[in-house]
């Protein structure tokens, strides 16, 4: 069918045409958000999943609606080798010059724009040519210490009167926030508790990799109470059928019922390769009718993509060691995998594994869903490794 109407549409946090199997998270950050805006307590918000599995798709959405409801809202993607006061000062000076559209500046943004610079000249934030209220005058003792855990509060509290003073909600988006250090995420965590114990109008709602919640949990031992972990998981085999059937009905085609059932199969429910999957079906299908033989076709594309783009990029970043740890876990037929399983699998005491271990989970490759368990962070990367694997070998022995 014609590639130009194609609506599935695969891609890094791209949004796919019909949102479902959703719909609780959305309801819930409804309620934070309507709470927060109230001054009543609610807990903060931070979903966890796999890669794959649409959670920057959700953050932005979010974000879409936080806004048109009225909040102010900021959605930063955090990243290796930064730091959490060079993620947000940036994005909290674009929020607090957004509470004042006009040259008047209130008393509570021209405070909070006081306690940003300090901030900012504490922690030595590189703003380039950017000036933050460089005509006011320092606000001693605020945010000004070069103790985060300190400092950070101060800012969050004086962002957050600020959109007090604007009968507002300041919401904090963080993607990608497995990749803050212990310190930092304890900071967050202290500067969210010290603003919720005020009842001031600031929320965060942020994503990441399973291992969120033991983290948070060593952070501070009341993230428990300040925060929530809703589950983003793979659609199941109805909510696939609806992501694939809608959008085709809406563009003047259909799945045939087994067609979609295979898909599901094949891509386990996880929304990104379901997204895959549909673009390459459509894509092959003669008629308007997507058959079981399209899927079939299709499916054999799409792993030889997979193969040379999504997982061959992750895969190179690895050393040696690294690919041999994740070779031994994708030979278990079990996952997750025991960490002893690895260890006798490669030959090794299993206190030497720990440096590979650490590094994989800070690549974001691996996660430990529970205490000596590891799994992978993307859905068919271990049928990957062994196809690589199986092909590697095949080629020594053809050199051979």
């Amino acid at each position: 069918m014609d590639a130009i109407a194609n609506p599935f549409s695969p891609g890094a946090g791209s949004k796919p045409p019909e949102l479902v199997g959703r719909d609780a998270i959305l309801d819930d950050a409804n309620i934070l958000l309507g709470r927060t805006r109230a001054h009543r307590s609610a807990k903060n918000m931070i979903l966890i999943g796999l890669r794959g599995v649409g959670k920057t798709v959700l953050l932005n959405e979010l974000q879409r609606r936080a806004d048109k409801s009225g909040c102010c809202s900021l959605l930063e993607e955090a990243r290796e080798n930064q730091s959490l006061a060079q993620l947000l000062a940036p994005a909290l000076r674009k929020v607090l010059l957004q509470l004042s559209p006009t040259a008047h500046v209130s008393d509570a943004v021209r405070c909070g724009l006081q306690v940003l610079r300090n901030f900012i000249g504490t922690f030595r934030v590189q703003m380039g040519d950017v000036s933050v209220a460089m005509n006011l005058a320092p606000l001693t003792g605020q945010a000004d210490s070069g103790d985060l855990e300190a400092d950070l509060p101060d800012l969050f509290i004086a962002v957050a009167n600020a959109a007090a003073s604007c009968n507002t909600v300041v919401v904090v988006m963080v993607d990608e926030i497995q990749y803050l250090s212990e310190n930092e995420l304890a900071a967050l965590l202290v500067a969210l508790h010290k603003v919720q114990q005020q009842g001031l109008p600031l929320a965060l709602i942020a994503a990441g990799l399973p291992v969120l919640p033991a983290m948070a949990g060593e952070a501070k031992s009341y993230a428990e109470r300040l925060l929530v972990f809703p589950e983003v998981g793979p659609l199941n085999e109805a909510e696939t059928a609806r992501a694939l059937g809608e959008p085709a009905r809406a563009a003047g085609a259909e799945f045939k019922h087994e067609a979609m059932e295979l898909i599901y199969q094949q891509t386990q429910g996880y929304p990104y390769f379901v997204q895959e999957w549909g673009s390459a079906a459509w894509n092959i299908a003669s008629g308007s009718v997507i058959t079981l033989d399209d899927v079939n076709r299709a499916s054999e594309l799409v792993r030889g993509a997979l193969d040379r783009n999504f997982f061959r990029v992750r895969f190179d970043r690895l050393t040696d060691s690294e690919k041999r740890f994740l070779e031994a876990m994708a030979a278990s037929p079990i996952s997750p995998v025991r960490t002893g399983q690895v260890a006798e699998k490669l030959k090794v005491r299993v206190s030497n594994l720990g440096p590979a271990r650490a590094a994989l989970i800070n690549k974001g490759m691996i996660y430990s869903p529970a205490h000596g368990e590891l799994a992978f962070t993307v859905p068919l990367f271990g049928e990957f490794i062994l196809r690589h694997a199986s092909d590697g070998a095949h080629a020594r022995r053809t050199r051979l």
